[in-house]
């Protein structure tokens, strides 16, 4: 008597003698993967995939490898969509730029705030409730029309394409993207601390929470620190020198924030290194610099 035929089980029209080394499934040749022994079905393939654990950096991250830099090519993306429409609609730094507190009259012209409006006049900036400031602002730049102009942006983005690669391999897409955010608003609050009457704009705060990261990376992975060293000493000359056209109140504020989320990520115990942890002391910054915010809007406004 002919024994029966078998067939795949994904594609019944198709007669095959090959099982799954798994499940014993019948396959054809379409749903057959290579193993260390025999073939595998596309599921049981799917199901050992879900039960291998990723592998994470010493940071926390997940390992990349060679894949692409997503989060620096979409924050580039972000930074250059921004500054086309601020030279289309010329009035979106003043709206969106870190700006702390000034008064501002109807024909649009800025005075000191010193704690008391006018008629006709109206306080304008994150002590009038436009928190966002803190986090736009660092998605705008020098109009072409100013000193600096449009190098202002260009500089900004070879820096972000040069370290951000970096870093986003290192700590992994999520926390490179808070660490890059987080470094943004400490540049803006430290600009709000300092000289809430200043519109600043620019990636630069971040930009500078980035060469922190850098830094703290590479010396917590014990690399040669000569070259990262000269780096970082060019990084902070350029800080001295650009506070004559740009904000050194963002610049510093954004390295000494991320340098202490890296430093975080980095020398923490080793059980503390996971995924809930580190978003609670994410969520424990944010609330300490929301806090020097309020603070600080308190001194200005008078309402201490």
């Amino acid at each position: 008597m002919e024994a029966a035929a078998t067939t795949c089980y994904r594609h019944p029209s198709y007669e095959t003698y090959v099982s799954c080394t798994r499940c014993d499934r019948y396959i054809c040749p379409d749903c057959m993967r290579e193993a260390s022994v025999g073939h595998h079905c596309v599921e049981c393939v799917k199901e050992g995939q879900r039960s291998v654990r990723q592998a994470r950096s010493l940071f926390g991250g997940a390992v990349t490898g060679a894949a692409a830099p997503i989060v620096t090519y979409v924050l580039m993306t972000l930074n250059i969509v921004a500054y086309v429409v601020e030279v289309v609609r010329s009035e979106t730094v003043d709206r969106f730029g870190m700006l702390g507190a000034v008064l501002v009259d109807p024909s649009g012209g800025q005075y000191y705030y010193k704690g008391e409006t006018y008629p006709g006049f109206e306080l304008t900036g994150v002590a009038d409730g436009e928190w966002y400031r803190l986090l736009t602002g660092a998605f705008l730049h020098l109009p072409p029309d100013a000193s600096f102009g449009v190098m202002h942006l260009v500089f900004n983005m070879l820096a972000l394409w040069n370290l951000g690669r970096v870093v986003e391999g290192q700590l992994g897409r999520a926390r490179y993207l808070a660490l890059y955010l987080l470094s943004a608003v400490g540049g803006s609050v430290l600009v709000y601390l300092v000289s809430p009457e200043t519109t600043a704009v620019g990636a630069s705060g971040a930009i500078f929470g980035l060469a922190a990261s850098f830094y703290v990376i590479n010396r917590r992975l014990g690399r040669d620190m000569r070259a990262v060293n000269r780096f970082m000493a060019g990084f902070l000359l350029w800080m001295v020198i650009s506070a004559a056209f740009t904000s050194w109140e963002g610049h510093l504020g954004g390295l000494l924030t991320g340098g202490l989320v890296t430093y975080g990520l980095a020398y923490a115990p080793a059980k503390l290194r996971t995924s809930a942890t580190q978003l609670a002391g994410g969520a424990v910054l944010v609330v300490l610099l929301a806090a020097v915010v309020a603070v600080r809007t308190a001194a200005l406004t008078g309402a201490a």
